[in-house]
This record gives structure tokens, sequence and C-alpha cells, in this order.
């Protein structure tokens, strides 16, 4: 409006948008300084490419590395694939799919964790996408896709979602559901859920070759990708014998008595890539409201975490809980610990109110001792 010359840069360099106000001609900037900045700026860029790895021509951004990493988690099998995909493809890739790994900062986090507020996301969904992006930093060095070291992110504590508890006539109910449906697996399934509180993925992935029937030991791939020892009650330790029994004379019948051994796989499928079945949250939806509960809020987690609160509330100390659950953190056992502490307290509390009442003493008449 004043006649004055603004002189800015507006380019892309190696993927990067550069925008940039040179000066005003009233300041003595020219046109020449403009095309210098872009020149330097090209310059800087190809002096950083003699650093990539050998073959590589440009600097790797977050969505060719985000590419490279599902192809080598899927070559791997690496656990809960589809997630991984879903939270990179359908957030993270859209926000900083354009940016080179070295660019992105916390300070870019925070904004992206902001931006994904706005847009009126579930904090969890936030985290689960969080969680996603700190494994995929990991692995990529770990890898060798890059040795950038990507900055990591803070993700609070989610509040526990799952402090719904199955009552006894509720587990009775479920059991009995369980055994009526035309599901021939499910029972079996919230039975060996209820007695040793392993997760949906890690029931459905143990064969009857890691049970050991002497030890009462069912050997388990955990979620984390390690082995551990599940210890089992006598009844679910004779009821996998039992099974494998079965599941023996079965064989032996449909493939005769030459036939190679299969996997022997507990909830085997030959029709499943893994040769197991995948998931029962079908037909464990379909019993819970058979029993007339709410299947939104009764999931397979929920008997993992009955399983566990019972045992607590049996009197275990925390090495036990631990070791039957399987948490790696103290503070996860402590939650439970912690519970039977409040319904030994709330037992007290009722037993003091009941003796109260019965007995009606006058505080002055308390003897000092």
């Amino acid at each position: 409006a004043n006649g004055d010359v603004r002189y800015s840069v507006n380019i892309m360099v190696d993927g990067v948008r550069i925008h940039r106000v040179i000066g005003h001609a009233s300041q003595n900037t020219t046109r020449t300084q403009a095309e210098d900045f872009i020149a330097q700026a090209r310059t800087a860029a190809r002096e950083g490419r003699l650093a990539l790895p050998k073959g590589r021509k440009l600097h790797l951004t977050f969505e060719v590395a985000a590419e490279e990493y599902l192809k080598k988690l899927k070559e791997s099998g690496g656990r809960d694939y589809a997630n991984n995909e879903q939270h990179l493809r359908g957030h993270l890739i859209p926000y900083l799919g354009k940016m080179r790994l070295d660019s992105i900062s916390t300070f870019t986090l925070e904004k992206y964790r902001r931006h994904l507020r706005d847009k009126q996301l579930a904090e969890g969904t936030i985290n689960r996408t969080l969680a996603t992006y700190r494994r995929m930093a990991r692995r990529l060095v770990r890898w060798d896709i890059t040795d950038i070291a990507l900055p990591m992110v803070t993700i609070p504590r989610e509040k526990n979602r799952r402090e719904r508890v199955l009552l006894r006539q509720e587990i009775e109910a479920l059991e009995e559901a369980a055994r009526l449906d035309f599901n021939p697996h499910v029972w079996l399934f919230v039975r060996i859920a209820l007695h040793t509180s392993l997760r949906h993925a890690e029931i459905l992935g143990a064969r009857f070759g890691n049970h050991s029937h002497p030890a009462r030991r069912l050997r388990v791939l955990t979620k984390g990708g390690r082995w551990r020892e599940q210890p089992l009650t006598a009844t679910l330790n004779d009821l996998l014998k039992a099974e494998h029994e079965k599941a023996y004379i079965r064989t032996r019948e449909e493939d005769g008595d030459d036939a190679e051994p299969r996997p022997g796989w507990i909830f085997p499928n030959p029709g499943s890539k893994s040769g197991h079945i995948d998931s029962m949250k079908s037909a464990f939806r379909r019993v819970v409201k058979a029993s007339g509960m709410n299947p939104k809020e009764v999931t397979p987690h929920v008997l993992r975490h009955t399983a566990i609160t019972m045992l607590s509330e049996a009197g275990a100390d925390v090495p036990t809980i631990q070791a039957f659950s399987g948490h790696r953190s103290l503070e996860m056992v402590m939650r439970y610990a912690h519970a039977r502490d409040r319904q030994i307290d709330s037992v007290l509390d009722r037993l003091d109110e009941k003796q109260t009442n019965a007995e009606q003493i006058n505080p002055s008449d308390w003897r000092r001792s």
C-alpha cells in the first residue's frame, strides 16, 4: 500500500516447505538476495544428502519410514499388526507423513496430540496412537531402517476402565451360557480365562504340547513376545489333560494311526493361517448376552480382571499375584492388592458395626490399660 516491495521465498527443498520473508526494498533488500537464499537452501540440502546411506537420494520422511516399518512388521509376524497399520495410516501418516525424521521434535508431537484432541478423539485412542509411534520409533533403529533417534512422547496413564468384576452368580450364568452355546470351544475359553487370568490372544495361542500336568504349568507366549510359565489350578490342570486326550483320540480317528502329528493347538482352526482360532470375541459376546449381561461391559479382559481380583481377595500376597497374572510392573499388581485391602477394611467396618450395635458399649466405660 505504501509502494514498498517485499521479497519472500516459498519453495520445497527435499520435501520440506520453506517459507521465509527476506526483507523489503526500503531496507535495501534485492531480488538477488532472495535468489541467493534459495541457492543456499539447496546447497545445504545437497550437503546434507552426502551423509545419507548409500542408495538413498533423499532424507527419510515419516511416511516412507512408516511403510518400511509396516512391511518388516508383517514379514516378522509382529503382533497387533492391524492396529499398528490403522494408527499409522489413519492418524500418524496424514499429519507427520511429509516431515523428515530429523525434523520431528517433542514440540511437533505435542502439537500432534493437540491436533488429535481438536478432532475430538477419545483420550484412549490418542494414547494408543502415540504408543504406536513410540513402538515404531524404537524399532526403526533396532531394524536398521534409520539411525535417527526419534523423540519420545509421554503417555499419561489412563484411568482403568475395566473395574468390572464378575460376581459368583454372574460367573455361573456365564459358564452355563457358554456350555449351551453351539460353539464347542467357548466354554473352555471362559474356563481357562477365569482360572488363569490369561489374555484373549494368549489363551487362543496356547498348545497342549506346552502343558505340563505334573508341574501344573502352561507355557504361553505373552503379548510382549516373551514366554512365561502360567500356574494352573488343579481343576484346570486336570481339565486340560482330559481335553488333550480327547483331541488325541479325534486326531487318530481323522488322520489314522500313521499320520503326522498336528501342532496340538488347544483351540484349533485348520482354515486359519495361524492354525488356531484367532478371535473368540463374537462367540463370547453371544454368551454374555445369553447370560443376561451387557457385552459392552463384560469383555474377555473382564475375565482376566475377575480372576486376579478373586485371587487377591483370597488373601494371596503380592509375589503370588504377580506370578499368577504375569504383570511385569509391580505398580499394576498393587492395584489388586489395594482392592483386597479395601475389601478387608469394609468387612472389618461391618464387623465393628455389628459388634457395637450388639453390645451397645458406652465409650465412658472403656477400661484403660
